[in-house]
């Protein structure tokens, strides 16, 4: 471990912005997450920089020296960034992004105030930009001690009490480093789980989507159960606790949600599955268009893939609060799919998700058990298949895999070969029809609405709406091809 994969455009840089704060006399530091990537050889394009004196005027004097745009973070706090980009690339694209912090008195006395010891840690900027390779690092918590031991350690025992997201975080880079959390620490999350429900919802946002984009993430959702994070974040999910299911299933509610997270990212290639065998191979249903398609961003901060992990979590929310017992004595949850996407999406509201990101997990929540609904017995009709995708639009490819994933997290160790390949052979035909769109999912326009209205003296209206659908439908089907028998088919239709 050594200060020697630092990029020659960054020292370049940090030189340039040494350069500038020795001429104010304003003493400076490299300081938190990029004195600790460089220690473990991680590339970052991120720097703290903490500045004795008022941060936001520092920012802004180098963002007008060196160009770059200026951004105030935290106007009260005296935090401020500037982005800088490279030359080399296109105007829009970041090269480096410095982030600029004040402290008063001591660079220790600011180091205390930090969360954990690994990110505590500071470097003078001078030092650093005359010979990166043997600064002296300023370490008051043995930080790189607990490096080399791959710990989170918390700096002291207020850390959560100031910032709450800070039991987040400590997940998260435990996560993202492939660290351990001490034992110590793990009990102050404990004591101070309940603290995030005072965490503004955009911050909770953005660090349980930034845990969902994490390798393994069903295993590190567990963890924050553990922690008793999970349902202070979700508080909804705490009622599927112990909840039992019929005997198919091998997990009460709260542990299935957790195994489906898990079979999703065996599915996806984002981890393992500790029940897979040879017989059940995922790797067929990954392709180029499923990877481009499931890495499309929805939001600020989420993709796809990451919301779809999140639906996985959420599956089966309404599941508590539709539980009935029939005549037989069979435990069932009637509804429990529109019920569970009723309820989260207060929930997500509360944490800030955008419009978007809400509508496909609620699409996500409401028809994940549809695709096995399709058809009886065999594959499905194309009308059948047409109706899925007109309803699900682009986030059916996404059920596909939250659809199979429930069923390998239903059956846990007791999964059924010739069960599981009649499931895989259904999903990779409905992901066939999805992509000869043309023929199915959105056959060519043979007539608009225009001409109901002339050929039938029909008004504007919804109805006109509902036989262009059915139109669609019976095209989907090869009932119809061309113009004049649509104008057929509709006029049997409205006889």
């Amino acid at each position: 471990m050594g200060l020697n994969t630092v990029k020659p455009e960054t020292i370049t840089l940090l030189k340039k912005v040494n350069d500038i704060v020795s001429s104010k006399n304003i003493e400076s530091y490299l300081a938190g997450g990029f004195v600790r990537d460089i220690l473990l050889g991680r590339e970052t394009a991120d720097i703290d920089v903490t500045v004795a004196g008022d941060a936001r005027e520092v920012a802004e004097s180098i963002s007008k020296i060196l160009g770059g745009r200026y951004v105030l973070l935290d106007d009260t706090n005296k935090i401020a960034r500037v982005i800088h980009f490279s030359k080399q690339q296109s105007s829009t694209e970041t090269s480096c992004v410095l982030d600029y912090s004040s402290f008063s008195e001591t660079i220790e006395k600011d180091l205390a105030r930090r969360d954990f010891t690994i990110d505590a840690m500071a470097i003078a900027l001078g030092q650093f930009t005359k010979d990166y390779t043997n600064a002296e690092i300023i370490d008051p918590f043995n930080g790189r001690k607990d490096l080399d031991r791959r710990m989170i350690r918390a700096v002291s025992e207020r850390i959560f009490t100031e910032d709450p997201v800070r039991l987040l975080r400590a997940v998260r880079l435990a996560g993202e480093l492939g660290f351990h959390i001490d034992q110590d620490t793990e009990t102050l999350v404990k004591r101070d789980a309940q603290l995030l429900a005072i965490v503004p919802g955009e911050r909770t946002r953005e660090e349980l989507l930034r845990l969902l984009t994490l390798q393994e993430a069903g295993k590190i959702l567990r963890y924050l159960d553990e922690l008793k994070l999970m349902t202070a974040i979700i508080p909804e999910l705490e009622e599927s606790r112990g909840l039992e299911q019929p005997k198919e299933h091998h997990w009460d509610v709260l542990e299935h949600s957790f195994a489906t997270v898990s079979a999703l990212e065996f599915l996806l290639g984002d981890g393992g599955w500790e029940f897979s065998r040879e017989d059940i191979p995922a790797s067929d249903l990954r392709s180029d268009e499923i990877y481009k398609h499931l890495n499309q961003e929805v939001s600020s901060g989420s993709t796809r893939k990451s919301l779809l992990k999140l639906s996985a979590l959420l599956h089966d929310v309404g599941k508590p609060g539709t539980k009935s017992v029939d005549e037989t004595g069979k435990t069932r949850f009637l509804g429990h799919s529109k019920e569970g996407a009723s309820l989260i999406t207060e929930r997500l509201e509360k944490l800030r998700f955008s419009s978007r990101e809400i509508k496909l997990i609620e699409t996500e929540i409401v028809h994940h058990m549809r695709p096995t609904q399709l058809s009886q017995e065999g594959m499905p009709s194309d009308r059948a298949v047409y109706r899925y995708y007109r309803d699900t639009g682009q986030a059916g490819l996404d059920i596909l895999f939250l659809n199979l994933a429930d069923h390998l997290a239903t059956r846990g160790p007791d999964l059924e070969i010739t069960n599981w390949q009649y499931h895989l052979e259904l999903v990779q035909y409905l992901f066939g029809k999805y992509f000869e769109k043309e023929n199915v999912i959105n056959p060519p326009k043979i007539v608009d609405g225009y001409d109901i209205m002339k050929s039938f003296g029909l008004s504007p209206g919804p109805r006109i709406g509902e036989l262009l659908d059915a139109v669609k439908e019976a095209q989907a089907s090869g009932e119809i091809t061309d113009r004049e028998q649509a104008i057929a088919y509709i006029r049997k239709l409205i006889a």
